[in-house]
């Protein structure tokens, strides 16, 4: 499969040659799931903690005798029925991550590409050079190439003008062909690639596990 390369400018700069298989059947959509949670999972802080009767302030001294009083029967004031108790089977510190072998996030990230590739959805760009570190330099860019929705780019190497001057813009996301993950090529609308960014993303997808 060759996909074509684009100026910034949305003329043609060529084709470049796909080199991993593309699938298409639905092989990898598991390994899509799988990966996607765990990425989730592992966003979660996992801090929420709540206090049993054992750690919350307060005397183990009965509030008062156990009969004639006509009150129910009371032997705590750090009673989980009590406001400012302890809390029965509360939340506490716990890990979220989950484990995902090595060659099933290989697959994932081969499945979700294919598959935007087939949608249309992926534009490779011959280079991206920005004349300033200015959200209205990347702004432009992105109206040169008539996309609307959020577009995730994807780079050889992050360069100080381009973090900068795409910081700002809410719909979009700058990353390398090293580091982007699957979810991030799930979430935009679009994706781009500089010619350095998809063939170092491509590097990932040939090495051998």
């Amino acid at each position: 499969m060759k996909l074509t390369v684009m100026t910034a400018s949305g003329d043609s700069a060529g084709e470049l040659e796909v080199r991993f298989q593309v699938i298409e059947d639905e092989k990898g959509e598991q390994a899509v799931h799988d990966t996607v949670v765990a990425y989730n999972a592992a966003r979660r802080s996992g801090t929420a903690c709540t206090k049993t009767v054992g750690e919350v302030a307060g005397t183990n001294k009965k509030p008062w005798r156990q009969k004639g009083t006509g009150r129910a029967r009371a032997g705590s004031f750090r009673s989980p029925l009590w406001r400012g108790g302890g809390v029965t089977f509360g939340p506490k510190p716990r890990d979220f991550t989950k484990k995902v072998n090595k060659k099933v996030r290989q697959l994932a990230l081969r499945k979700a590409v294919s598959e935007r590739i087939k949608a249309g959805e992926v534009i490779i760009l011959d280079d991206i050079h920005l004349s300033a570190p200015k959200t209205k330099e990347f702004v432009k860019l992105l109206g040169g190439l008539n996309l609307d929705g959020t577009v995730g780019v994807v780079v050889g190497e992050l360069s100080e003008t381009l973090v900068r001057a795409s910081r700002n813009v809410t719909r979009a996301f700058v990353t390398t062909g090293e580091t982007v993950n699957t979810y991030e090529l799930l979430l935009p609308a679009h994706l781009i690639f500089t010619r350095g960014g998809f063939e170092k993303f491509e590097q990932r997808l040939l090495k051998k596990s």
